[in-house]
C-alpha cells in the first residue's frame, strides 16, 4: 500500500532524507520513530504531497505519487501534528467540507460524515466551533478529516497529543480497528514509545534521515527494551547525526 524507493529530500547542501526505501502492507500498523531532526516529519510530508522529493519514487495504493498525484492524494488520510483545523467552523461543518474538498459524493456524505464524527468520539460536540474545543477535543477532529474519505493508508503524525489516557486508549483503538476490520494502513509517527509498543507490529527507525532499523516489533527489541534500542541506535552516543534538517 506504501512502497517508497530510494527517497531523497534535499534543501540545497543539507539532505533531510537521504535514501530512504520501505514498503507498507494492507492492514500493517507501523511505528515511524526517531529523534528530532532524524528526518521523519519530512518523509511523511514527501510521503502525502506536500513536498515534492529530490530523488527516488513513492507509490500509494499503487498510484505513482508523481505521474498519478491525484489518485495517489484520494488513498492517503493524514493528521499532522497540528491539525488543519479552521477555528470559526463548526466541527460537523467542517469535516463535511473536508469530505466534500476530498470528493466524497454528495449522496455519501452525511453517512460517512457521521461514521467519522461517531468513530472519533466528537457526537457530543458537534455542533460546537472548533476554536472553543479542548486541545483533546481538535486532535480527534483532526483525526475525523483525515478518516472522513474512508483512505486506505492512514500518516498520522502524533496523533495522540494532547489526550488525556481515556482518550489515548480510545484513539489507540480506533487506529487498530480501522488496521485490523477495515484493512486500512497506518503510518504513525510517535514520541511515545510505549504507544508503539501497544499498537505497532513493525518499527521504522530513523536517524540522520535514514533508515536505521526496519523489523518486526518483537525482532526489533529482542532482549531488550524498545527504549534501549532506541538510545544505542539514535540516542547520544551514537554515531554523530550530522547532516539532517530538523523533521
Amino acid at each position: 500500500m506504501i512502497e517508497v524507493k530510494g527517497l531523497y529530500k534535499r534543501y540545497g547542501d543539507l539532505v533531510a532524507v537521504r535514501n530512504v526505501s520501505f514498503e507498507l502492507q494492507r492492514g500493517e500498523v507501523v511505528g515511524l520513530l526517531g529523534p528530532n531532526g532524524a528526518g521523519k516529519t519530512t518523509t511523511m510530508r514527501v510521503l502525502t504531497g506536500f513536498l515534492p522529493p529530490s530523488a527516488g519514487t513513492v507509490r500509494i495504493a499503487g498510484h505513482d505519487l508523481e505521474h498519478a498525484s491525484i489518485e495517489a492524494r484520494r488513498a492517503i488520510g493524514y493528521l499532522p501534528e497540528t491539525p488543519p483545523l479552521y477555528p470559526e467552523m463548526r466541527v460537523t461543518g467542517y469535516v463535511s467540507y473536508v469530505a466534500a474538498i476530498k470528493d466524497v459524493p454528495r449522496a455519501e456524505r452525511a453517512a460517512k460524515v457521521e461514521r467519522a464524527l461517531v468513530a472519533c468520539g466528537l457526537t457530543e460536540v458537534r455542533r460546537r466551533v472548533i476554536g472553543t474545543l479542548s486541545r483533546g477535543f481538535r486532535q480527534r477532529v483532526g483525526l475525523a478529516q483525515a478518516i472522513v474519505h474512508e483512505p486506505e493508508v492512514l500518516v498520522l503524525d502524533e496523533p495522540t497529543a494532547g489526550l488525556d489516557p481515556i482518550q489515548i486508549i480510545e484513539i489507540r483503538n480506533l487506529i487498530l480497528d480501522l488496521a485490523q476490520e477495515e484493512g486500512r494502513t497506518v503510518l504513525l509517527s510517535t514520541h511515545i514509545l510505549p504507544e508503539v509498543e501497544a499498537i505497532c507490529q513493525r518499527v521504522l527507525l530513523m536517524g540522520a534521515g535514514e533508515i536505521r532499523i526496519d523489523g518486526p516489533l518483537e525482532e526489533v527489541k529482542g532482549t531488550a527494551s524498545l527504549e534501549e534500542v532506541f538510545l544505542r541506535e539514535v540516542g547520544p552516543r551514537a554515531a554523530d547525526d550530522t547532516g539532517a534538517l530538523p523533521a
